[in-house]
């Protein structure tokens, strides 16, 4: 196909496998393969979905009469690998060893470089995965706690974050590696990162620090969290539920939908509209943090995720920070673009590929 770009994207989720066919940015066709939990009960591991989850990629192929033989990349959301700074990394067996055996934490994203790997040796193009959630480009303050035995680690929504700070570069008609913004990704995890000159140098954790979130606790006051781990009354599971799965949005108002609070706060919910702007006060707060930690040297703030759609809490947050740097707003994520974005770069030479466990810097 001569200079013809197909890339093949997959990305893997706990119920979800979402695959796209790319020519060049544009999508040709695309599907979100969705899973029930009973699907998985009997899976004792990560890797016994497999099966189940390559056929299903396989017969989309197949339905939408792909020639593979025009592939010329496949491209996969990354899984919690070893850390090391954002990029393009080619896929390789000692990735998905990692990734299959949980070494740095578990989730079925590790699937998706495991399927990937063997669509690309099957029909002899590059598996490559781009800005994966283990990124971490931290420097040496931000790792501090304040107890030795705690160091704080990079965990956020590296992809979605780096697509969305490249389009307000591309806007600004500058390169990402040349501007300082702070980001603010709002879903059902919240995460705000500061990047200087194209590298996270922190970021509040997506599962532990930061704003409290739609379906997640955030930060939480230590003392009363101790006390509540050893009263007895919950037991480790239940606690870990509690502060991700049913912590925000969902403890205090019993949803994570922001359409359904903006009702509630129309129907003069006063307990609603103090609950939802708590979050946009608590988001707010972030990106201040974030902002001192550029120093005030801010290009712009961006606001993106799906959380992004909600006018009233955009409106409070850009009340409190507008006076920071202009606030650039992305509605919604698309990692399916990302993810064909990054290797469309590779492609044409405008990224260099890193290799897995190698690149620390």
């Amino acid at each position: 196909m001569g200079n013809e770009e197909y890339l093949f994207v997959v990305n893997v989720g706990s119920l979800s496998t979402k695959v796209a066919f790319f020519h060049g940015s544009k999508p040709e066709c695309s599907k979100n393969i969705s899973y029930r939990v009973e699907d998985f009960a009997r899976c004792s591991s990560l890797e016994e979905q497999l099966p189940r989850r390559e056929q299903d990629v396989m017969n989309f192929l197949a339905e939408n009469r792909i020639d593979t033989k025009e592939l010329t990349m496949v491209v996969s959301r990354g899984g919690l690998g070893r850390p090391g700074p954002a990029g393009a990394y080619k896929i390789d067996e000692i990735m998905c060893k990692d990734l299959l055996a949980g070494k740095y934490g578990k989730h079925a994203s590790a699937l998706g470089p495991t399927m990937a790997l063997k669509i690309s040796r099957q029909y002899g193009v590059p598996a490559v995965v781009i800005d994966p959630p283990s990124t971490d480009e931290f420097e040496p303050l931000a790792r501090i706690s304040g107890i030795p035995d705690i160091e704080r680690k990079s965990a956020f929504h590296a992809l979605n974050q780096k697509m969305a700070a490249r389009r307000y570069a591309a806007q600004l008609m500058k390169k990402y590696e040349g501007i300082n913004v702070v980001v603010a990704h709002l879903g059902g995890g919240v995460t705000v990162g500061a990047h200087r000159k194209g590298r996270v140098i922190d970021s509040t954790h997506g599962l532990s620090e930061g704003p409290f979130t739609p379906e997640r606790t955030g930060a939480l006051p230590t003392m009363e969290l101790i006390d509540l781990v050893f009263s007895g009354k919950l037991d480790k599971k239940q606690i870990q539920t509690k502060l991700v799965g049913q912590g925000g949005l969902a403890a205090y108002l019993g949803s994570t939908e922001a359409r359904e609070v903006e009702n509630m706060i129309s129907g003069a919910d006063e307990k609603a509209k103090l609950i939802y702007e708590a979050m946009a006060y608590q988001i707010s707060k972030e990106i201040g943090a974030m902002a001192s930690v550029l120093k005030g040297d801010v290009d712009g703030i961006i606001i993106t995720g799906g959380l992004a759609h909600s006018r009233m809490l955009l409106d409070w947050i850009i009340e409190r920070v507008g006076f920071l740097a202009p606030v650039f707003v992305y509605p919604g994520e698309d990692e399916m673009a990302a993810l064909a974005e990054g290797g469309l770069r590779v492609l044409r030479n405008q990224e260099k590929l890193k290799i897995y466990g190698q690149e620390r810097s």
